[in-house]
């Protein structure tokens, strides 16, 4: 079923709602990166357009004390998303109250103000994240309608999302971003161009076991590199020396490896791997076969051997999807399999190209290659889920479109 998009609304005039996703890094009041900020700007320069009274709101970090609330405000986020909209954003300083509702109250047509991060909530009974009903419904009060562009939090239940979308029904749309989102990652997960590949990285198997057994019924490959490989490497009888390890998922290791088989998806594990003695960028490192990992060897990351038989099992894919880095990508020394995986995805021809957010989506931003990817998706753990077939509540909560009939 097709969600309402921000177009199916008539918003002229009315207070809409904007639920942004501006989770953004923030040191001593300087923004690091303001990817998220101009994710959100062609849902809020649309509502703007179309004469709507914008209130955007997010969250920022975790509030786990009184204290945090200095370092974790929007109040910088608010001025960079005035000067990327070129038109003021009035920031007010309250979650709720007078102040907030006076403001609101004054907004003109095309104009948009913001309040504070909403886990500001959070310090008193974590209101905002236990989707408290008194907060979600005052929330909706603020406004006539609710648009929901912050995919980074849709799989979770809160109160600025579920809490504001249950007592807005018929009047909730998601926005360009969470369009996007949906496009993209539900093509993956539905209905993929085939030959589908899927790379997987990242440190644990745990993390990704319900990604994989999901994608067993639906890719035609699966790669894996990152931490998670020594595990399926220990599984299929290697040595893998003091390299990252689950031994409580072995047993799980070999029956993915065997559901594998017996779907008919081939599962490709590296060949080499870059090893040192410690977990530091500093310490010499050599690359090795898999199959020649030293009981003091630790794997960081895949060997270029692993690189090029990745590119191969690439060729031809028509949907591409990639979660998580192939090794230790924050120590240079260790990031060239990320980097060569990367490049491989980028440079294919006629491929849907999907990263799943995370640390796989800062690598390619930060490499430069952010243009050349179908879809990059703003939640790393909002697209691990959808990638696995979970609902996502943030997602669920918004009004279906209809399509004329009396289907439900």
């Amino acid at each position: 079923m097709k969600k309402k998009t921000v177009e199916d609304l008539q918003v002229l005039g009315k207070k809409v709602l904007v639920r942004v996703d501006f989770n953004v890094p923030i040191k001593e009041g300087v923004i690091k990166d303001d990817n998220r900020i101009k994710a959100a700007l062609p849902t809020l320069k649309y509502l703007l357009s179309k004469g709507a009274k914008v209130i955007a709101f997010s969250h920022l970090g975790r509030i786990k004390e009184e204290a945090d609330k200095k370092s974790k405000t929007l109040l910088p986020v608010s001025k960079r998303l005035a000067e990327l909209l070129g038109q003021e954003v009035k920031f007010v300083p309250q979650t709720r109250g007078k102040e907030l509702e006076d403001a609101i109250s004054n907004l003109k047509n095309g104009e948009i103000l913001m309040f504070e991060n909403t886990r500001f909530e959070d310090l008193d009974g974590k209101a905002e994240s236990k989707n408290n009903p008194e907060l979600g419904k005052y929330w909706a009060s603020l406004g006539d309608m609710f648009v929901n562009d912050a995919f980074g939090t849709a799989h979770r239940a809160h109160a600025s999302n579920v809490g504001i979308s249950e007592n807005l029904k018929g009047n909730t749309a998601v926005g360009y971003l969470m369009e996007k989102e949906i496009k993209f990652l539900g093509g993956a997960v539905d209905n993929p161009k085939k030959p589908y590949v899927a790379i997987l990285g990242g440190a644990k198997v745990s993390d990704k076991i319900a990604v994989i057994e999901n994608l067993i019924e639906k890719a035609d490959k699966i790669l894996i590199g990152g931490g998670m490989m020594f595990t399926f490497l220990k599984a299929k009888g290697l040595n893998t020396g003091k390299s990252l390890l689950e031994e409580d998922k072995l047993d799980l290791a070999k029956e993915i490896l065997a559901k594998a088989e017996a779907k008919g998806v081939k599962l490709v594990l590296p060949i080499d791997t870059v090893v040192a003695k410690e977990f530091n960028n500093d310490a010499p490192h050599k690359t090795v076969s898999v199959e020649d990992i030293a009981s003091d060897d630790m794997g960081l990351d895949i060997g270029e051997k692993t690189v090029e038989l990745f590119k191969k099992e690439l060729e031809g894919a028509k949907t591409v999807v990639w979660n998580g880095p192939m090794g230790v990508f924050e120590m240079s020394n260790y990031a060239k399999g990320t980097i060569g995986v990367c490049e491989a995805i980028a440079n294919l021809k006629d491929a849907i190209t999907i990263i799943g957010g995370g640390d796989s989506a800062a690598a390619a931003i930060q490499l430069g290659y952010s243009d050349k990817f179908s879809h990059i998706s703003t939640g790393g753990g909002a697209s691990l889920e959808y990638l696995e077939g979970k609902v996502l509540p943030g997602l669920a909560a918004i009004d279906n479109k209809s399509c004329g009939c009396s289907c439900e």
